[in-house]
């Protein structure tokens, strides 16, 4: 390993093995065909462009940023309203595409973009469980027993699944993947289902559960009862908060946002606008914190932060409200504090007493510590000392441009991560805003 992290330079078109088709991979995959790469794009679905994020076959679940703002490219915002124009779709640009939508809009430019060249496209359909250097590229294991040669990859493998939930067996009523929408529309018409977690994968959970039947019931519970925040549909957007110079704090950053809202309060501005105007410096001042400031901000911060600045189209907020007003769905705090089972099924306790539900659902968000994962891929490039997980065990350990930094501290030339494995690096690393500005900047590392 060395710590000159050069650009492949093997053959004049290089060879780069994407591994992950979701949102991060097809995104790097069109920017590198764009430039003239070879490249092979590695997804265990056989088909790009879908990932958790976007694998979801119900209309109803709708993206959480708005279209103007959800163009795959940096230097065309107005790509996505472009496609869907093409498409036939209406949207407008402050309007919530679905999510089974946007699956189609980076499968439509991954395929114009193999079309066009003058890069190309194999796309395989396996899983990758090992990656073996060899001289100055590496060697692309799959699970079919086949090896492909590359002068670069990148790791693309998106949010890991959730823990399990401590303290509930292994059961058919225990959903572990909120994501199998064809698991959760078996369960009974008139059922009370736990929805552990309340963040924006409990919400279009809890959606598709109980739009679909008008008897059934939720509980959504975590650990601070904290669901995402709606967005309005009119709001000024164009607050700049100063960021001070020298050492900054969790506790001092804080206290600058919350005075900003108060300010903008003052001036009948909405705090969102706040919020959404320290976007574009979020990473540069989670960088500027020394780890123990980040550690406190994830700590104590942390969850005041994601529901203000990952919020929810106003339509689903009000489905949310409208399921409350009718009884249909309660939102807790305080965790699920334990389980038993008896003849009549599951008997969870909460912070407000047992309760009897026919199902729990696992809604608790991605588990990205690495030293945690049973992911083959990921325990063999540990193994082999090619990845190490950043300090706060959000990802990856990687420098600021997503070269992924070995076991030794040092850069593993041409291996690169984006996307998720970037948050402790970045923090703000697992949306389209963010993820299309890493696709290009990788592409362009690699191909300069």
């Amino acid at each position: 390993m060395t710590t000159d992290a050069a650009p492949p330079t093997p053959t004049s078109t290089p060879t780069v093995a994407i591994i992950g088709g979701g949102a991060s991979g097809t995104l790097t995959a069109i920017n590198l065909l764009r430039r003239g790469a070879s490249v092979t794009l590695l997804e265990a679905r056989g088909e790009a462009g879908y990932g958790v994020a976007y694998s979801t076959t119900d209309g109803r679940h709708l993206l959480n940023v708005r279209a103007n703002n959800m163009s795959g490219f940096p230097d065309d915002r107005d790509d996505l309203l472009d496609w869907a124009a093409e498409a036939g779709i209406e949207l407008g640009p402050i309007d919530f595409l679905p999510r089974r939508d946007y699956a189609r809009y980076l499968r439509d430019r991954l395929a114009g973009a193999a079309e066009s060249g003058p890069g190309t496209l194999g796309t395989v359909g396996e899983t990758v469980i090992d990656v073996e250097p060899v001289g100055a590229g590496f060697h692309v294991l799959t699970s079919d027993d086949v090896g492909r040669a590359a002068d670069a990859v990148v790791l693309a493998y998106g949010n890991p699944p959730p823990q399990p939930l401590d303290g509930l067996p292994e059961a058919p009523w225990n959903l572990s993947d909120p994501w199998d929408l064809a698991r959760i529309s078996t369960l009974p018409e008139d059922a009370t289902v736990l929805v552990v977690g309340t963040g924006l994968t409990a919400v279009d959970t809890t959606v598709t559960l109980l739009d679909d039947s008008p008897a059934r019931r939720v509980i959504m519970v975590s650990r601070h009862g904290l669901v995402p925040n709606p967005h309005v549909d009119d709001q000024f957007t164009s607050w700049v908060t100063p960021i001070p110079e020298g050492p900054l704090t969790a506790d001092g950053i804080v206290r600058l946002v919350r005075d900003q809202i108060e300010h903008a309060a003052d001036l009948g501005v909405d705090w969102r606008a706040v919020i959404d105007g320290l976007r574009g410096p979020t990473q540069s001042i989670w960088r500027r914190l020394p780890e123990p400031e980040r550690r406190r901000f994830r700590e104590v911060y942390a969850r005041e932060w994601e529901v203000r600045r990952h919020r929810m189209a106003p339509r689903i907020a009000a489905l949310l409200d409208t399921y409350q007003a009718e009884g249909r769905l309660e939102i807790l705090g305080g965790g699920v504090l334990g389980c038993r089972v008896e003849d009549a099924g599951p008997i969870v306790t909460l912070a407000d007493g047992d309760r009897e539900v026919t199902a729990v659902v696992n809604c608790t968000g991605p588990s990205p510590d690495i030293t945690r994962t049973d992911n083959p891929l990921l325990l063999a490039l540990q193994k082999r000392g090619l990845i190490a997980p950043d300090p706060l065990r959000l990802g990856l350990d990687v420098t600021e441009d997503g070269r992924v930094i070995g076991a030794d501290g040092r850069v593993v030339p041409n291996l690169l991560t984006v996307g998720p494995p970037c948050k402790g690096a970045l923090y703000e690393a697992t949306a389209i805003p963010e993820i299309r500005v890493q696709a290009a900047a990788v592409a362009a590392h690699l191909m300069c």
